[in-house]
């Protein structure tokens, strides 16, 4: 009999490699065989049951609601000091975007510096640097200020909000794909998650937007983890999900009148670990803790300069 390997059901079926293993442990994949340390998988074997339901589970994690107590003490403190000063906020918000621009663009290998970054968000071009490195970081503010519209509008998130931020981040850099779904597979480098097969894409992406609805109860930090970690776990555009997926976090803590945050590129390592983790097993404590870092940090320097 034929075998294929579980990296390449896991490709096939779209169901992660430690599930798939922990389905052949259970004997739900007739056929499994157990080899060294993993499984050999019968090319004739029929999908399991729960192909899809794997991205159905119940999405979890172990923090309880007074772990955001500090946060949200916080950020009532700020809102109780009124209005900070116009300059002082416009230079801050300034900054701010700079710093999301150059590290969410990092992240993906954007080879900018961050005084490079400023520089070309003044309008000027950086000898010996690729055009596809000047449009990202253009792109990039586009999106945040499209991303700010949606907030200011009280818009409800959208499929077509998702495809339109995807847009402006490829714009000019693949407009063949800009904005459209994939429609090929992929594998993330480095990762044990491996997304879903192309063709599930536009029910996933739909199933996604009526989770999301269903969080409204939920505390707008995990909301914005969740957003992000089943975005990104879906992959549903051929290039751009990580900057995209940074944005809908933003955009679910803006909108419930949070701050935006920073993911540093220093700490790349860790985010895709935490990520990983969430896709992985469905828990989403790490990457919730994380975001919650990034959060009171960002709200307690905001209370710094208000001073």
């Amino acid at each position: 009999m034929e075998y294929i390997s579980l990296m390449q059901a896991s490709r096939e079926w779209g169901i992660s490699e430690s599930r798939l293993s922990t389905l052949c442990a259970k004997n739900m994949i007739d056929g499994a065989i157990r080899k060294n340390d993993s499984w050999l998988i019968p090319v004739i074997a029929n999908a399991p049951d729960d192909a899809r339901e794997s991205y159905e589970l119940a999405l979890s994690h172990n923090l309880n609601e007074s772990y955001f107590k500090d946060i949200d003490d916080t950020l009532q403190e700020l809102k109780l000091r009124g209005p900070m000063n116009e300059y002082t906020l416009r230079s801050i918000n300034e900054d701010r975007n700079l710093r999301w621009i150059y590290n969410s663009n990092a992240i993906e290998g954007n080879t900018l510096t961050l005084r490079e970054t400023q520089i070309i968000l003044k309008g000027i071009t950086i000898g010996g640097k690729s055009v596809k490195d000047h449009l990202e970081v253009v792109n990039h503010k586009d999106a945040i200020f499209f991303l700010e519209e949606l907030v200011n509008a009280g818009s409800e998130l959208t499929e077509r909000d998702i495809k339109d931020l995807h847009s402006l981040i490829l714009k000019g850099i693949d407009q063949k794909n800009a904005g459209k779904y994939r429609n090929a597979n992929v594998i993330i480098s480095g990762a044990r998650h491996v997304p879903p097969q192309h063709y599930l894409l536009q029910e996933l992406m739909s199933k996604l937007i009526n989770k999301y609805q269903s969080w409204h109860n939920l505390h707008p930090v995990v909301r914005a983890a969740y957003l992000h970690g089943e975005f990104v776990k879906i992959h549903p555009f051929i290039d751009g999900n990580g900057r995209t997926s940074r944005l809908l976090m933003n955009f679910e803590l803006m909108k419930a009148g949070y701050l935006p945050i920073i993911i540093l590129q220093e700490t790349r390592n860790k985010y895709y670990d935490a990520l990983d983790k969430a896709h992985t097993t469905f828990d989403y404590t790490d990457f919730i803790k994380m975001i919650a870092d990034y959060e009171i940090e960002t709200i307690k320097f905001y209370l710094s300069m208000s001073q």
